[in-house]
């Protein structure tokens, strides 16, 4: 480990093992033992690091998730935000110290999916800074939010957001619509018949208008 030595002088070694073959896929534990080795170069000791009083990322994540969920809109979104951090955080960062994140490490989860999973990466990034925010708050970090920093050095690239464009309704299907969104009362159902009857109402216009310029001599 960076800075230390051991009783004969030389750098000190650690070795430990990452889990059974039939736990531990091997790309599981390439990600542990890269995670491992940055903990190493701060000088913290991976194998013994679970002593100490600061909380990993993935432990104030879990909590962070269990104190919201009564906030949660529903309880599939309170798990795509468990979910996320989980396949994109925790994988590189989870056992971390949450007092040893900084932007390296946050670009490091975002970065990947940033420009292939754009909408992905947004929400993970506001998670991850999250996660930070209440750390800090608990008195486990200080100094400004790593994930905003990221964010105001314009380290990653922009990404111009594709407009997905859905298929048209068949003209057959669109009365029975219509009767349903009438027996809703939400203003996006409203919203939504009003854009109807724009729509078809927009062609006749259009189709009025050309016939009677045709008509005068």
């Amino acid at each position: 480990m960076k800075g230390q030595k051991n009783k004969k002088g030389a750098p000190l070694r650690t070795d430990f093992g990452l889990g059974g073959a039939d736990i531990v896929t091997i790309n599981q534990a390439r990600e542990r033992a890269l995670e491992y080795r940055r903990m190493a170069k701060q000088g913290l000791n991976p194998r013994f690091n679970a002593a100490r009083d600061i909380p990993t990322f993935e432990e104030v994540a879990q909590q962070v998730h269990i104190n919201r969920m009564p906030t949660w809109k529903n309880a599939k979104h309170g798990q795509q935000w468990i979910n996320t951090l989980r396949d994109y955080a925790f994988p590189k960062i989870g056992r971390m110290p949450i007092d040893s994140i900084d932007q390296p490490e946050v670009t490091m989860c975002i970065a990947p999916i940033w420009t292939e999973k754009h909408e992905t990466a947004k929400p993970l990034a506001q998670r991850i800074k999250v996660v930070l925010d209440v750390a800090r708050s608990k008195g486990f970090r200080s100094g400004e939010n790593p994930v905003t920093l990221v964010k105001e050095a314009q380290i990653l690239p922009k990404v111009k957001v594709k407009v997905k464009h859905h298929k048209a309704m068949a003209w057959q299907e669109v009365p029975a619509f219509y009767a349903d969104l009438a027996s809703r009362n939400a203003m996006a159902a409203n919203a939504l018949r009003f854009t109807c009857l724009t729509v078809s109402e927009k062609p006749r216009v259009i189709q009025r208008y050309t016939f009677q310029r045709r008509a005068k001599p």
